[in-house]
């Protein structure tokens, strides 16, 4: 048995015998703490209203304040903004409530959810709760993490079949400016172009085809591409369900994943798994990151990006160490895997250091590293899962492959 592992469980048990009853009620929140966290879902709900128009909006005005034009939705548009926070936030509701009422019903003391506003963006930084004691059974910790993105799904799944089911016509889109040239080739061909016909000057956000969206959008003929679904809000509501399910579906640390594969397959293959997982992030991160360092050094580089690439893996060497612990054996068969993986993808199937993608895979890279970990924590009980738990547990890690994009977020210029 690993020696940190029996280190943990002498002094969690130390802890258990020595830590004084609590004989406080669980999970019976004052009408004080349940005003408090309906004031967040209605201060996020007004967030996501508001914000998310300049992406579901058709018609944004500005006014002028000392000369700087400030954008502001319409009555129409927060209507639409409205129907976008209403999908959104019930897939964020049903999913923590699904970890709440798991952790009710194995009398674990939990938070109610707290719905996070965010002013950027699409208008919040998603929810969470809050469990406030350690679960020593893994029967318990598989239940409560795989609750909430079983629920989660099953509302992403029925926006989307809605949305899906519900489409206008092509020429919908010329509710949001001239988009004539892409519904005449649409009305001509059957479908839409395989790229967008852009102006010089302009831009398009291109979201990420997950396997399970691209098999549900295969069944309608009138399915916008994936650089005009912010248009619709069932559509765009529906694929960040998706997408953030399978991000809590990573099966690393304290992240719902974590918990269900570590439930499902134990301590030291889990951390087998996750090390391998986390180093798969780490090069996605390389593909984002080389190209954004070298954006910002290329007066100083070589045409190669041979500073970018010493600047990455200075940085690279760090999280990895912070991530294994120092553990010097998958720091040196890793580290060189992940560079070389980057590198490979830029350079072979990219052909440079350019790249048109995001820095969610960079910001997870720490957020995993530091915030999150890597490595679930030992559980005291290691309980075998039934065989419907299993069933559940290797369907969610199906969801998470069908739910995932390697690139979500993309900008597309002429």
């Amino acid at each position: 048995m690993d020696n940190n592992y029996q280190e943990f469980l002498k002094e969690s048990v130390t802890k258990e015998e020595k830590s004084p009853v609590n004989t406080e009620p669980k999970n019976k929140p004052t009408l004080k703490t349940i005003g408090f966290h309906l004031l967040l879902f209605v201060l996020t709900f007004a967030s996501v209203s508001v914000v998310s128009t300049f992406l579901v909006g058709r018609d944004i005005q500005t006014f002028m304040l000392g000369g700087i034009p400030i954008p502001y939705p319409s009555g129409g548009d927060l209507l639409t903004g409205a129907l976008f926070a209403a999908l959104l936030l019930s897939f964020l509701t049903f999913h923590e409530f699904g970890h709440y009422f798991a952790a009710v019903y194995h009398k674990v003391r939990v938070t109610l959810p707290y719905y996070i506003p965010m002013p950027v963006g699409i208008g919040t930084l998603g929810a969470v709760i809050r469990i406030k004691e350690q679960i020593h059974d893994t029967r318990k910790l598989f239940d409560i993490g795989v609750a909430g993105p079983l629920a989660g799904f099953v509302v992403s799944l029925i926006v989307l079949l809605i949305g899906f089911s519900n489409l206008p016509p092509a020429e919908f889109l010329n509710n949001f400016g001239d988009h004539s040239s892409v519904v005449n080739f649409y009305n001509a061909n059957g479908h839409y172009p395989d790229e967008p016909f852009l102006e010089e000057g302009l831009t398009a956000f291109l979201f990420g085809k997950t396997p399970l969206y691209s098999f549900l959008s295969s069944f309608f003929d009138a399915a916008p591409p994936m650089w005009e679904i912010m248009h619709y809000p069932f559509l765009l509501a529906g694929w960040f369900g998706l997408f953030f399910t399978a991000l809590n579906l990573m099966p690393v640390g304290q992240l719902d994943g974590g918990h269900i594969l570590y439930s499902l397959i134990g301590y030291k293959k889990h951390k087998i798994v996750a090390r391998l997982f986390f180093t798969f992030i780490t090069i996605l991160a390389g593909i984002e990151a080389v190209p954004m360092i070298y954006n910002w050094v290329s007066d100083f580089d070589h045409p190669f990006g041979m500073l970018s690439w010493l600047i990455w893996a200075a940085v690279l060497i760090l999280i990895m160490s912070k991530a294994f612990n120092r553990d010097q054996y998958w720091i040196s068969a890793l580290f060189p895997l992940s560079l070389i993986s980057s590198a490979v993808y830029l350079y072979v199937i990219k052909s440079g250091v350019n790249s048109d993608s995001s820095a969610i895979w960079l910001f997870w890279t720490f957020f995993i590293a530091f915030i999150v970990k890597v490595e679930h924590p030992p559980v005291l009980i290691e309980k075998p899962l039934t065989p419907t738990r299993k069933v559940l547990g290797w369907l969610s890690m199906i969801i998470f492959v069908l739910s995932i994009s390697l690139n979500p977020l993309s900008i597309i210029t002429p």
